[in-house]
Protein backbone atom coordinates (compact mmCIF):
# COMPACT_ATOMS: atom_id res chain seq x y z
CA UNK A 1 0.00 0.00 0.00
CA UNK A 2 1.56 3.32 -1.05
CA UNK A 3 0.71 6.97 -0.77
CA UNK A 4 1.68 9.87 -3.01
CA UNK A 5 2.12 13.37 -1.61
CA UNK A 6 1.63 16.21 -4.08
CA UNK A 7 2.04 19.98 -3.91
CA UNK A 8 0.46 22.76 -6.01
CA UNK A 9 2.49 23.94 -9.02
CA UNK A 10 2.94 27.30 -10.74
CA UNK A 11 2.94 26.01 -14.34
CA UNK A 12 3.35 22.95 -16.57
CA UNK A 13 5.42 22.81 -19.76
CA UNK A 14 6.81 20.25 -22.19
CA UNK A 15 6.14 17.21 -24.34
CA UNK A 16 4.11 14.56 -22.51
CA UNK A 17 5.17 10.95 -23.24
CA UNK A 18 2.03 8.81 -23.19
CA UNK A 19 1.41 5.05 -23.03
CA UNK A 20 -0.12 3.12 -25.90
CA UNK A 21 -3.90 2.97 -26.01
CA UNK A 22 -5.04 0.36 -23.50
CA UNK A 23 -8.27 -0.53 -25.30
CA UNK A 24 -6.53 -1.05 -28.63
CA UNK A 25 -3.65 -2.96 -27.01
CA UNK A 26 -6.00 -5.60 -25.57
CA UNK A 27 -7.72 -6.05 -28.90
CA UNK A 28 -4.50 -6.12 -30.92
CA UNK A 29 -3.14 -8.94 -28.75
CA UNK A 30 -6.33 -11.03 -28.78
CA UNK A 31 -7.00 -10.70 -32.51
CA UNK A 32 -3.34 -11.31 -33.38
CA UNK A 33 -3.43 -14.47 -31.25
CA UNK A 34 -6.26 -16.02 -33.30
CA UNK A 35 -4.96 -14.81 -36.67
CA UNK A 36 -3.04 -16.86 -39.24
CA UNK A 37 0.60 -15.83 -38.99
CA UNK A 38 2.89 -13.58 -36.99
CA UNK A 39 1.81 -10.04 -36.07
CA UNK A 40 4.17 -7.33 -34.89
CA UNK A 41 2.41 -5.03 -32.42
CA UNK A 42 4.21 -1.75 -31.69
CA UNK A 43 3.29 1.01 -29.28
CA UNK A 44 1.72 -1.54 -26.95
CA UNK A 45 0.55 -0.31 -23.55
CA UNK A 46 2.65 -1.49 -20.60
CA UNK A 47 -0.38 -1.28 -18.29
CA UNK A 48 -0.96 -4.11 -15.82
CA UNK A 49 -4.35 -4.73 -17.45
CA UNK A 50 -2.73 -5.36 -20.83
CA UNK A 51 -0.11 -7.63 -19.25
CA UNK A 52 -2.99 -9.72 -17.90
CA UNK A 53 -4.31 -10.22 -21.42
CA UNK A 54 -0.84 -11.11 -22.68
CA UNK A 55 -0.30 -13.65 -19.88
CA UNK A 56 -3.73 -15.23 -20.43
CA UNK A 57 -2.97 -15.68 -24.13
CA UNK A 58 0.36 -17.34 -23.33
CA UNK A 59 -1.47 -19.77 -21.03
CA UNK A 60 -3.76 -20.55 -23.96
CA UNK A 61 -0.74 -21.67 -25.96
CA UNK A 62 0.06 -18.50 -27.89
CA UNK A 63 3.75 -17.71 -28.38
CA UNK A 64 4.51 -14.01 -27.80
CA UNK A 65 8.05 -12.66 -28.10
CA UNK A 66 9.44 -9.30 -27.12
CA UNK A 67 10.66 -7.30 -30.08
CA UNK A 68 11.97 -3.81 -30.77
CA UNK A 69 9.30 -1.28 -29.76
CA UNK A 70 6.72 -3.99 -29.13
CA UNK A 71 5.97 -7.71 -29.37
CA UNK A 72 5.54 -10.38 -32.02
CA UNK A 73 2.42 -12.50 -31.59
CA UNK A 74 2.53 -15.86 -33.35
CA UNK A 75 -1.11 -16.40 -34.23
CA UNK A 76 -2.51 -19.90 -33.85
CA UNK A 77 -5.57 -19.39 -36.04
CA UNK A 78 -9.20 -19.59 -35.07
CA UNK A 79 -8.97 -23.13 -33.74
CA UNK A 80 -5.44 -23.31 -32.37
CA UNK A 81 -5.87 -22.23 -28.75
CA UNK A 82 -5.06 -24.84 -26.12
CA UNK A 83 -6.89 -25.61 -22.89
CA UNK A 84 -5.17 -23.78 -20.01
CA UNK A 85 -3.79 -25.92 -17.19
CA UNK A 86 -5.30 -23.65 -14.55
CA UNK A 87 -7.70 -20.75 -14.25
CA UNK A 88 -6.88 -17.67 -16.29
CA UNK A 89 -6.37 -14.57 -14.13
CA UNK A 90 -7.62 -11.27 -15.57
CA UNK A 91 -6.55 -9.32 -12.48
CA UNK A 92 -8.42 -6.00 -12.44
CA UNK A 93 -9.12 -5.99 -16.17
CA UNK A 94 -12.74 -6.03 -17.25
CA UNK A 95 -11.63 -5.86 -20.88
CA UNK A 96 -9.54 -9.02 -20.50
CA UNK A 97 -12.27 -11.14 -18.97
CA UNK A 98 -15.10 -9.95 -21.20
CA UNK A 99 -13.28 -10.08 -24.53
CA UNK A 100 -11.56 -13.39 -23.87
CA UNK A 101 -14.90 -14.86 -22.81
CA UNK A 102 -16.16 -14.28 -26.35
CA UNK A 103 -13.26 -16.27 -27.81
CA UNK A 104 -13.33 -19.00 -25.16
CA UNK A 105 -17.05 -19.60 -25.75
CA UNK A 106 -16.25 -21.08 -29.17
CA UNK A 107 -13.40 -23.38 -28.15
CA UNK A 108 -13.52 -27.19 -27.90
CA UNK A 109 -12.48 -27.11 -24.26
CA UNK A 110 -13.69 -25.83 -20.92
CA UNK A 111 -11.82 -22.97 -19.26
CA UNK A 112 -12.17 -20.80 -16.18
CA UNK A 113 -11.33 -17.11 -16.05
CA UNK A 114 -11.32 -15.03 -12.89
CA UNK A 115 -9.81 -11.84 -11.45
CA UNK A 116 -9.11 -9.85 -8.32
CA UNK A 117 -11.72 -8.97 -5.70
CA UNK A 118 -12.83 -5.87 -7.56
CA UNK A 119 -13.30 -7.72 -10.85
CA UNK A 120 -15.13 -10.56 -9.12
CA UNK A 121 -17.75 -8.04 -8.04
CA UNK A 122 -18.34 -6.52 -11.47
CA UNK A 123 -21.42 -7.46 -13.54
CA UNK A 124 -20.99 -10.35 -15.99
CA UNK A 125 -24.64 -11.15 -16.77
CA UNK A 126 -24.30 -8.68 -19.65
CA UNK A 127 -21.98 -11.10 -21.47
CA UNK A 128 -23.14 -14.43 -20.03
CA UNK A 129 -26.67 -14.19 -21.39
CA UNK A 130 -25.75 -13.41 -25.02
CA UNK A 131 -22.99 -16.06 -25.03
CA UNK A 132 -25.46 -18.66 -23.77
CA UNK A 133 -27.94 -17.53 -26.42
CA UNK A 134 -25.20 -18.34 -28.95
CA UNK A 135 -24.84 -21.88 -27.57
CA UNK A 136 -22.08 -21.72 -24.97
CA UNK A 137 -22.59 -22.63 -21.31
CA UNK A 138 -21.16 -20.31 -18.68
CA UNK A 139 -21.12 -21.30 -15.01
CA UNK A 140 -20.91 -18.53 -12.42
CA UNK A 141 -22.17 -17.57 -8.99
CA UNK A 142 -24.74 -14.78 -9.19
CA UNK A 143 -23.45 -13.83 -12.65
CA UNK A 144 -20.05 -12.82 -11.26
CA UNK A 145 -16.52 -14.10 -11.91
CA UNK A 146 -15.01 -16.63 -11.80
CA UNK A 147 -16.60 -17.77 -15.06
CA UNK A 148 -16.29 -21.37 -16.18
CA UNK A 149 -16.91 -21.38 -19.91
CA UNK A 150 -17.86 -24.61 -21.67
CA UNK A 151 -17.01 -23.95 -25.30
CA UNK A 152 -19.41 -25.13 -27.99
CA UNK A 153 -20.29 -24.63 -31.66
CA UNK A 154 -21.88 -21.19 -31.74
CA UNK A 155 -24.82 -19.78 -33.65
CA UNK A 156 -25.23 -16.13 -34.67
CA UNK A 157 -27.57 -13.84 -32.76
CA UNK A 158 -29.15 -10.45 -33.23
CA UNK A 159 -28.53 -8.83 -29.86
CA UNK A 160 -30.06 -5.58 -28.63
CA UNK A 161 -27.76 -4.49 -25.82
CA UNK A 162 -29.49 -2.58 -23.01
CA UNK A 163 -26.29 -0.58 -22.46
CA UNK A 164 -23.72 1.03 -24.71
CA UNK A 165 -20.60 -0.99 -23.86
CA UNK A 166 -17.67 -1.67 -26.15
CA UNK A 167 -16.71 -4.63 -23.94
CA UNK A 168 -20.10 -6.28 -24.36
CA UNK A 169 -20.21 -5.54 -28.08
CA UNK A 170 -16.67 -6.85 -28.59
CA UNK A 171 -17.34 -10.03 -26.61
CA UNK A 172 -20.31 -10.89 -28.82
CA UNK A 173 -18.54 -9.96 -32.05
CA UNK A 174 -15.50 -12.07 -31.17
CA UNK A 175 -17.81 -15.00 -30.52
CA UNK A 176 -19.53 -14.18 -33.81
CA UNK A 177 -16.27 -14.79 -35.69
CA UNK A 178 -16.86 -18.50 -35.06
CA UNK A 179 -20.63 -18.64 -35.80
CA UNK A 180 -22.09 -19.35 -39.23
CA UNK A 181 -24.04 -16.30 -40.33
CA UNK A 182 -24.40 -12.68 -39.27
CA UNK A 183 -23.94 -11.78 -35.60
CA UNK A 184 -25.36 -8.33 -34.96
CA UNK A 185 -25.16 -6.04 -31.91
CA UNK A 186 -27.29 -2.91 -31.59
CA UNK A 187 -26.63 -0.45 -28.74
CA UNK A 188 -28.58 2.50 -27.34
CA UNK A 189 -25.63 4.69 -28.38
CA UNK A 190 -22.52 4.05 -30.47
CA UNK A 191 -19.67 2.82 -28.24
CA UNK A 192 -15.96 2.83 -29.12
CA UNK A 193 -15.31 0.84 -32.29
CA UNK A 194 -11.69 -0.35 -32.01
CA UNK A 195 -12.74 -4.00 -32.36
CA UNK A 196 -14.59 -3.36 -35.60
CA UNK A 197 -11.68 -1.39 -37.08
CA UNK A 198 -9.08 -4.02 -36.18
CA UNK A 199 -11.28 -6.82 -37.49
CA UNK A 200 -11.64 -4.88 -40.74
CA UNK A 201 -7.86 -4.41 -40.84
CA UNK A 202 -7.40 -8.19 -40.51
CA UNK A 203 -9.85 -9.12 -43.25
CA UNK A 204 -13.11 -9.86 -41.42
CA UNK A 205 -16.44 -8.96 -43.02
CA UNK A 206 -17.71 -6.14 -40.80
CA UNK A 207 -20.92 -4.21 -41.27
CA UNK A 208 -21.88 -1.13 -39.29
CA UNK A 209 -24.54 1.53 -39.31
CA UNK A 210 -25.06 4.04 -36.53
CA UNK A 211 -25.19 2.13 -33.25
CA UNK A 212 -25.29 -1.28 -34.99
CA UNK A 213 -22.24 -3.43 -35.69
CA UNK A 214 -22.18 -6.90 -37.27
CA UNK A 215 -19.69 -9.57 -38.23
CA UNK A 216 -20.13 -12.37 -40.75
CA UNK A 217 -18.75 -15.75 -39.68
CA UNK A 218 -17.15 -18.11 -39.67
CA UNK A 219 -14.02 -16.35 -40.80
CA UNK A 220 -10.29 -16.35 -40.45
CA UNK A 221 -8.11 -13.37 -39.60
CA UNK A 222 -5.04 -12.39 -41.59
CA UNK A 223 -1.91 -11.46 -39.66
CA UNK A 224 -1.28 -7.72 -39.74
CA UNK A 225 1.32 -5.48 -38.19
CA UNK A 226 -0.43 -3.11 -35.79
CA UNK A 227 0.77 0.24 -34.50
CA UNK A 228 -1.05 1.34 -31.35
CA UNK A 229 -1.54 5.11 -30.95
CA UNK A 230 -1.11 6.92 -27.64
CA UNK A 231 -4.04 6.56 -25.27
CA UNK A 232 -6.47 9.49 -25.33
CA UNK A 233 -7.86 8.38 -21.95
CA UNK A 234 -4.36 8.78 -20.50
CA UNK A 235 -3.94 12.05 -22.39
CA UNK A 236 -7.14 13.38 -20.80
CA UNK A 237 -5.46 13.90 -17.42
CA UNK A 238 -2.78 16.09 -18.96
CA UNK A 239 -5.22 17.91 -21.22
CA UNK A 240 -7.17 19.00 -18.15
CA UNK A 241 -3.96 19.75 -16.23
CA UNK A 242 -2.73 21.95 -19.07
CA UNK A 243 -6.04 23.78 -19.19
CA UNK A 244 -6.34 24.35 -15.44
CA UNK A 245 -2.80 25.14 -14.27
CA UNK A 246 -1.90 28.78 -15.05
CA UNK A 247 0.84 29.67 -17.55
CA UNK A 248 0.98 26.16 -18.99
CA UNK A 249 1.56 24.68 -22.44
CA UNK A 250 1.66 20.91 -22.99
CA UNK A 251 2.20 18.96 -26.23
CA UNK A 252 0.90 15.39 -26.61
CA UNK A 253 2.09 13.43 -29.66
CA UNK A 254 0.47 10.60 -31.64
CA UNK A 255 -2.75 10.65 -29.60
CA UNK A 256 -5.51 8.38 -30.87
CA UNK A 257 -8.39 10.56 -32.07
CA UNK A 258 -10.86 7.89 -33.13
CA UNK A 259 -14.22 9.69 -33.22
CA UNK A 260 -15.74 7.18 -30.80
CA UNK A 261 -13.15 8.30 -28.22
CA UNK A 262 -12.89 12.05 -28.72
CA UNK A 263 -15.68 12.93 -26.33
CA UNK A 264 -13.02 14.41 -24.04
CA UNK A 265 -12.10 16.88 -26.79
CA UNK A 266 -15.75 17.72 -27.44
CA UNK A 267 -16.33 18.23 -23.70
CA UNK A 268 -13.30 20.49 -23.39
CA UNK A 269 -14.42 22.42 -26.48
CA UNK A 270 -17.84 22.98 -24.92
CA UNK A 271 -16.06 24.28 -21.79
CA UNK A 272 -13.93 26.70 -23.79
CA UNK A 273 -10.53 24.99 -23.50
CA UNK A 274 -7.69 26.32 -25.64
CA UNK A 275 -6.21 23.43 -27.64
CA UNK A 276 -5.27 22.56 -31.22
CA UNK A 277 -4.97 19.33 -33.22
CA UNK A 278 -2.22 19.06 -35.85
CA UNK A 279 -0.57 16.46 -38.10
CA UNK A 280 -3.52 14.06 -38.15
CA UNK A 281 -2.81 10.74 -39.89
CA UNK A 282 -4.49 7.31 -40.04
CA UNK A 283 -2.72 3.97 -39.47
CA UNK A 284 -4.56 0.63 -39.20
CA UNK A 285 -7.83 2.58 -39.64
CA UNK A 286 -7.09 4.49 -36.40
CA UNK A 287 -6.63 8.27 -36.57
CA UNK A 288 -4.00 9.96 -34.44
CA UNK A 289 -2.79 13.56 -34.04
CA UNK A 290 -0.64 15.97 -32.03
CA UNK A 291 -2.60 17.92 -29.42
CA UNK A 292 -1.33 21.17 -27.89
CA UNK A 293 -3.19 22.45 -24.81
CA UNK A 294 -2.76 25.81 -23.09
CA UNK A 295 -4.08 27.37 -19.90
CA UNK A 296 -7.75 28.19 -20.33
CA UNK A 297 -10.71 29.84 -18.66
CA UNK A 298 -13.42 27.18 -18.53
CA UNK A 299 -17.20 27.43 -18.53
CA UNK A 300 -19.69 24.93 -17.15
CA UNK A 301 -21.33 22.38 -19.45
CA UNK A 302 -23.83 19.51 -19.47
CA UNK A 303 -22.59 15.99 -20.22
CA UNK A 304 -25.10 13.22 -20.87
CA UNK A 305 -26.89 11.01 -23.40
CA UNK A 306 -24.90 9.79 -26.39
CA UNK A 307 -21.84 11.67 -25.12
CA UNK A 308 -21.42 9.39 -22.08
CA UNK A 309 -20.08 6.26 -23.86
CA UNK A 310 -17.48 8.53 -25.52
CA UNK A 311 -16.25 9.94 -22.18
CA UNK A 312 -16.96 7.10 -19.78
CA UNK A 313 -13.29 6.80 -18.75
CA UNK A 314 -12.74 10.56 -18.73
CA UNK A 315 -15.60 11.61 -16.43
CA UNK A 316 -13.38 11.53 -13.29
CA UNK A 317 -10.98 14.11 -14.70
CA UNK A 318 -13.79 16.13 -16.28
CA UNK A 319 -15.38 16.31 -12.82
CA UNK A 320 -12.15 17.91 -11.57
CA UNK A 321 -12.26 20.35 -14.49
CA UNK A 322 -15.85 21.22 -13.58
CA UNK A 323 -14.77 22.46 -10.14
CA UNK A 324 -12.83 25.24 -11.90
CA UNK A 325 -15.44 26.07 -14.55
CA UNK A 326 -17.76 29.07 -14.27
CA UNK A 327 -21.30 27.90 -13.55
CA UNK A 328 -23.06 24.61 -12.86
CA UNK A 329 -21.81 21.50 -14.67
CA UNK A 330 -24.25 18.59 -14.87
CA UNK A 331 -23.09 15.02 -15.52
CA UNK A 332 -26.02 12.66 -16.12
CA UNK A 333 -26.86 9.24 -17.64
CA UNK A 334 -23.58 7.95 -16.16
CA UNK A 335 -24.87 5.24 -13.81
CA UNK A 336 -22.41 2.81 -15.44
CA UNK A 337 -19.69 4.51 -13.37
CA UNK A 338 -21.06 2.78 -10.27
CA UNK A 339 -19.85 -0.63 -11.53
CA UNK A 340 -16.35 0.26 -12.66
CA UNK A 341 -13.18 -0.48 -10.64
CA UNK A 342 -14.92 1.49 -7.90
CA UNK A 343 -18.23 3.28 -7.56
CA UNK A 344 -16.74 6.26 -9.32
CA UNK A 345 -19.65 8.61 -8.74
CA UNK A 346 -19.45 8.04 -5.00
CA UNK A 347 -15.65 8.26 -5.00
CA UNK A 348 -15.71 11.53 -6.92
CA UNK A 349 -18.35 13.09 -4.68
CA UNK A 350 -16.54 12.13 -1.47
CA UNK A 351 -13.08 13.21 -2.58
CA UNK A 352 -14.21 16.44 -4.22
CA UNK A 353 -16.08 17.35 -1.05
CA UNK A 354 -12.93 16.70 1.00
CA UNK A 355 -11.08 19.17 -1.23
CA UNK A 356 -13.71 21.86 -0.78
CA UNK A 357 -15.58 21.50 -4.07
CA UNK A 358 -19.32 22.11 -4.34
CA UNK A 359 -20.71 18.79 -5.59
CA UNK A 360 -24.01 16.98 -5.36
CA UNK A 361 -24.23 13.25 -6.08
CA UNK A 362 -27.18 11.93 -8.11
CA UNK A 363 -28.15 8.34 -8.91
CA UNK A 364 -26.67 8.63 -12.40
CA UNK A 365 -24.29 11.55 -12.16
CA UNK A 366 -22.99 14.66 -10.44
CA UNK A 367 -23.84 18.35 -10.23
CA UNK A 368 -20.76 20.52 -9.69
CA UNK A 369 -20.72 24.27 -9.11
CA UNK A 370 -17.60 26.28 -9.89
CA UNK A 371 -15.20 27.85 -9.88
CA UNK A 372 -14.28 26.82 -6.35
CA UNK A 373 -10.77 26.98 -4.83
CA UNK A 374 -9.57 23.51 -3.89
CA UNK A 375 -7.71 22.72 -0.70
CA UNK A 376 -5.21 19.96 -0.04
CA UNK A 377 -6.61 16.84 1.62
CA UNK A 378 -6.06 13.14 2.16
CA UNK A 379 -8.06 11.43 -0.58
CA UNK A 380 -8.78 7.77 -1.17
CA UNK A 381 -8.11 6.25 -4.57
CA UNK A 382 -10.50 3.39 -3.77
CA UNK A 383 -7.89 1.28 -5.59
CA UNK A 384 -9.14 2.85 -8.82
CA UNK A 385 -6.49 4.10 -11.22
CA UNK A 386 -8.63 6.82 -12.77
CA UNK A 387 -9.69 8.19 -9.38
CA UNK A 388 -6.04 8.29 -8.27
CA UNK A 389 -4.94 10.15 -11.41
CA UNK A 390 -7.87 12.58 -11.41
CA UNK A 391 -7.13 13.70 -7.86
CA UNK A 392 -3.42 13.91 -8.56
CA UNK A 393 -4.29 16.56 -11.14
CA UNK A 394 -6.63 18.24 -8.65
CA UNK A 395 -3.69 18.37 -6.21
CA UNK A 396 -1.75 20.58 -8.63
CA UNK A 397 -4.39 23.29 -8.16
CA UNK A 398 -5.09 22.86 -4.45
CA UNK A 399 -3.94 25.10 -1.63
CA UNK A 400 -1.60 22.94 0.45
CA UNK A 401 -0.48 19.35 0.41
CA UNK A 402 -2.60 16.52 -1.02
CA UNK A 403 -2.05 12.85 -0.19
CA UNK A 404 -3.35 10.15 -2.54
CA UNK A 405 -3.87 6.86 -0.70
CA UNK A 406 -3.12 3.60 -2.53
CA UNK A 407 -1.60 5.57 -5.38
CA UNK A 408 0.15 2.54 -6.88
CA UNK A 409 -3.12 1.53 -8.55
CA UNK A 410 -2.25 3.94 -11.41
CA UNK A 411 -0.07 1.14 -12.81
CA UNK A 412 -3.25 -0.66 -13.89
CA UNK A 413 -3.41 1.71 -16.88
CA UNK A 414 -0.53 4.20 -16.71
CA UNK A 415 2.83 3.02 -15.34
CA UNK A 416 5.10 6.03 -14.99
CA UNK A 417 2.25 8.52 -14.50
CA UNK A 418 3.89 10.21 -11.53
CA UNK A 419 7.29 10.37 -13.22
CA UNK A 420 5.71 12.24 -16.15
CA UNK A 421 3.86 14.54 -13.78
CA UNK A 422 7.20 15.49 -12.21
CA UNK A 423 8.90 15.80 -15.59
CA UNK A 424 6.51 18.43 -16.94
CA UNK A 425 6.91 20.47 -13.76
CA UNK A 426 10.68 20.59 -14.26
CA UNK A 427 10.78 21.08 -18.03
Amino acid sequence: MSTKVLQPVASLHGDVPLPGDKSISHRALILSAISDGACRVTGLSAAQDVQRTLTCLKRLGVKINNAKAGVIVHGVGMNGLQAPKKALDAGNSGTTIRLLAGVLAAQKFTSTITGDESLRNRPMRRIIEPLEAMGARVDSHDYKAPLTIHGAPLRPIDFASPIASAQVKSCIMLAGLFARGVTRVTEPYHSRDHTELLLQEMGANIRSSGAMAAVVGPTKLNASDINVPADISAAAFFLVAGALVPNSTLVLENVGVNLSRTGILDALTSMGANFQLNDQVEINHEARARITIRSSTLNATTLGGAMIPRIIDEIPILAVAATQAEGITTIKDAGELRVKESDRLSALAKNLTKMGAKVREKDDGLIITGPTPLKGAVVDSYDDHRIAMAFSIAALLADGETTIQNAECVDVSFPGFYDILEFIQRD
